[in-house]
C-alpha cells in the first residue's frame, strides 16, 4: 500500500480540525444538557436535521444566507426546548429511563414529520462559496487547499462557543448552571432554582444545535433519516470528551474530525465513519469517564 504524501496528510489534518470545530458546536448542547440534567437527549440529532431544513428552506424560498437562518432557528428551538423541558420532561424527572424514552419518542415524531413534509430526498444548501478553496503555501513545495465553507463554519463555531463560554462564565444564569453541573443539591441549598435552570439549559442546548444545523446545511447532505448517524457521532464525541464537560467536548470534536479524515486517507473512505465508533468502544473500555470527565462514585 502506497502511503499518502506529506502534503495530503497535512491538508487532511487541517480540514479535520476545521470539521471538528463544527462538530463541537453541534455536540456542546448535548453535553451541556447531560451535565445539568444527567439526561441524554436522543432527539438532539433530529433537531440538528430540523434546523438544517430550516436553513435550506429559508435559502431556497427567500434567498437567506444559511448562517442568517439562526435568527429564526435559534429562538424557535430555544423556546421549544424550554417549554418541552418544563411541561414534559420535568413531569417524569425522577425516572431517567422514561426521560430517555421520551426524547427518543420526540426524535421519532420529528423524523416522521420531516419525512412527511419533505420526503427522503437528500438536500444541501448550494451557495457560490461552497466549492471555493483557500490556497496556503507551506514551505517551497507544499500547498494546503482549505475549503472556505469549512473555514467559515469553524470560525463561526468558535464565535458561538465563545459566546456560550462567556455566558456560562460571567452571567448569573451561567454561574447557576455551572453550580448545578458541579453539585445540584448544594446549588439548590444556596437558592438556585433547579427547575428554571434545567428548562433554560435544555433551551440553550437546542439553540446551539440550531446554530450547528445552519452550518451543517452547507457542508453535508441530509435527509430526515440522517439523525441516526449524527446522534451516534455526537454521542461518541461527548463520551470521549467526558459526559458534561464542555472543554472535553471541544477537544474530543477536534480529535474526531482529524481521526476521521486521516482514516479515510490511510485506509478507505468506507472505514473512516467507523472511527467514531471504534474510539467510542475503546473509550468505554479504557477510560469510561472520558478525557476530562470525572468518574462517578457511589456511596
Amino acid at each position: 500500500m502506497q502511503l499518502p504524501s506529506l502534503n495530503v496528510v497535512l491538508q487532511v489534518a487541517m480540514v479535520g480540525l476545521l470539521t471538528g470545530g463544527v462538530y463541537a458546536l453541534m455536540a456542546v448542547g448535548l453535553t451541556l444538557i447531560f451535565g445539568v440534567m444527567r439526561v441524554i437527549n436522543i432527539a438532539h440529532g433530529a433537531f440538528l436535521i430540523l434546523s438544517a431544513y430550516i436553513a435550506y428552506w429559508l435559502f431556497t424560498l427567500f434567498g437567506l444566507e444559511p448562517v442568517l437562518s439562526v435568527v429564526v432557528s435559534v429562538p424557535l428551538l430555544f423556546v421549544f426546548g424550554m417549554f418541552f423541558q418544563r411541561f414534559a420532561l420535568s413531569r417524569i424527572k425522577n425516572d431517567l429511563g422514561l426521560v430517555v424514552l421520551l426524547t427518543f419518542a420526540l426524535a421519532l415524531v420529528l423524523v416522521g414529520l420531516m419525512g412527511t413534509f419533505w420526503q427522503t430526498t437528500g438536500r444541501s444548501v448550494s451557495t457560490w462559496y461552497v466549492n471555493e478553496v483557500l490556497i496556503i503555501p507551506v514551505g517551497a513545495t507544499l500547498k494546503l487547499r482549505l475549503p472556505w465553507v469549512k473555514i467559515g463554519g469553524s470560525v463561526l463555531a468558535i464565535v458561538a462557543l465563545g459566546i456560550l463560554w462567556a455566558h456560562l462564565k460571567f452571567s448569573d444564569m451561567g454561574r447557576a448552571i455551572r453550580a448545578t453541573i458541579q453539585n445540584p443539591t448544594a446549588a439548590q441549598l444556596v437558592g438556585v432554582n433547579i427547575a428554571q435552570i434545567q428548562a433554560f439549559t435544555f433551551g440553550i442546548g437546542l439553540a446551539t444545535v440550531a446554530a450547528g444545523g445552519a452550518l451543517f446545511s452547507v457542508i453535508w447532505t441530509f435527509t430526515p433519516g440522517s439523525h441516526d448517524e449524527w446522534i451516534s457521532k455526537l454521542l461518541s464525541i461527548i463520551v470521549l470528551g467526558g459526559m458534561g464537560s464542555l472543554p472535553g467536548a471541544l477537544i474530543a470534536a477536534l480529535i474526531m474530525g482529524v481521526a476521521e479524515g486521516l482514516a479515510a486517507v490511510f485506509m478507505t473512505s468506507y472505514i473512516s465513519p467507523i472511527v467514531f465508533y471504534l474510539i467510542l468502544f475503546l473509550t468505554l473500555i479504557l477510560r469510561p469517564q472520558g478525557l476530562l470527565g470525572s468518574r462517578l462514585r457511589e456511596g
